[in-house]
């Protein structure tokens, strides 16, 4: 019986502990998931800041996050859907930017013109968009070139329209501001319900429908989604005019969050939703990631900046801090690429 229990003991003993190793690929997974990761991310940072400060767990600062995120989280989705097709799009924030400038100059003088302003507005952005898109597609020249030569263009254009700021304080630009309290204490407004349907829309669209797959194909391998039949220029175009159309929506919500518009507001948009694509698990190489996993992204940034400030942190670490973590995400999503080789 001895002897029976000692090779049994030998046996056991040569069998490795796989457990550590299975605990660290289940980790990896999860950050490496386009959704999953950013959700972890996400909730370990409200963890963190919500031991590390006194007010940063309240239902008004989750709200005011929330609300904070309606103008960069609209303009990521935008910006998504151009990555994903491997570009990207530096002049999101100076298209937008001109939109309110004409919506505003348009509205100014009467609210019965701010559905009309709307509308025109909503068709510039659109235009600007399918400018970028003609010019990638048609002419072959790269994103980055060609949305940078549109940002420069558009800040001088948005300076020449108009140099004073422009007010629209109420009216039906104004009305994603409303809103209610949830459970009697969590207020929430239309432009944060509008974001979000907007998020499960395009989410629809990239996984249920035929050109969500093309926007993917052409990000994955563009010639050879070229070869399969698929129409790459049509695909490119309309991602790019869809994203103006988004670009136009988070002109609307600008109007929701400040009655303001002036040619030099939000001059870091276009680095701020790269930021919140790149960290949602989006790849700067095309291809991978969903509107979702960029939502969340933007929640990140904007939930370091609330708890980095209440932790009495120099806002310049805080830049520190955001750009550490593109890095990272960056360096993941190269890594998972060669592993996927």
């Amino acid at each position: 019986m001895s002897e029976q229990l000692q090779q049994a003991g030998a046996k056991a003993a040569e069998v490795p502990d796989t457990s550590g190793t299975r605990a660290v690929t289940i980790v990896d997974r999860v950050f490496r998931n386009p959704v999953l990761g950013p959700l972890a991310a996400l909730i370990l940072a409200c963890l963190v800041f919500s031991v590390l400060t006194d007010n940063f767990f309240s239902a008004d600062n989750f709200s005011l996050i929330l609300q904070q995120s309606v103008v960069v989280g609209t303009l990521a989705l935008g910006q998504t859907i151009i990555i994903l097709t491997g570009g990207i799009d530096l002049a999101n924030g100076a298209i937008m930017v001109l939109g309110t400038l004409v919506i505003a100059k348009i509205a100014a003088d009467s609210l019965s013109l701010q559905l009309p302003a709307l509308a025109v507005g909503l068709l510039v952005c659109a235009a600007l968009g399918m400018v970028s898109g003609l010019i990638v597609s048609r002419l072959g020249l790269p994103p980055f070139i060609v949305t940078l030569g549109l940002l420069t263009i558009l800040q001088a254009a948005s300076r020449l329209y108009t140099k004073e700021t422009v007010l629209v304080d109420s009216g039906p630009l104004t009305f994603l501001s409303s809103g209610t309290y949830l459970f009697g204490y969590f207020r929430i407004t239309l432009g944060v319900i509008v974001v979000l349907l907007s998020v499960v829309v395009l989410h629809y669209a990239l996984t249920r429908t035929a050109w969500g797959r093309h926007v993917y194909a052409v990000g994955n391998n563009e010639l050879a989604a070229k070869r399969t039949g698929i129409n790459t220029q049509r695909v490119l175009i309309s991602v790019y005019v869809l994203a103006g159309v988004l670009y136009a929506l988070a002109a609307l919500q600008a109007f929701g969050r400040s009655p303001a518009t002036s040619p030099n507001a939000f001059p870091t948009a276009n680095l701020d939703t790269i930021t919140a694509v790149v960290i949602g698990g989006t790849s700067l190489f095309g291809g991978r990631g969903t509107v979702l996993g960029s939502y969340l992204g933007a929640l990140i940034v904007l939930v370091l900046q609330s708890g980095l400030t209440q932790a009495g942190i120099d806002p310049l670490y805080q830049n520190i801090v955001t750009g550490i973590l593109v890095i990272a995400a960056v360096a993941l999503d190269t890594v998972t690429r060669k592993k996927a080789r």
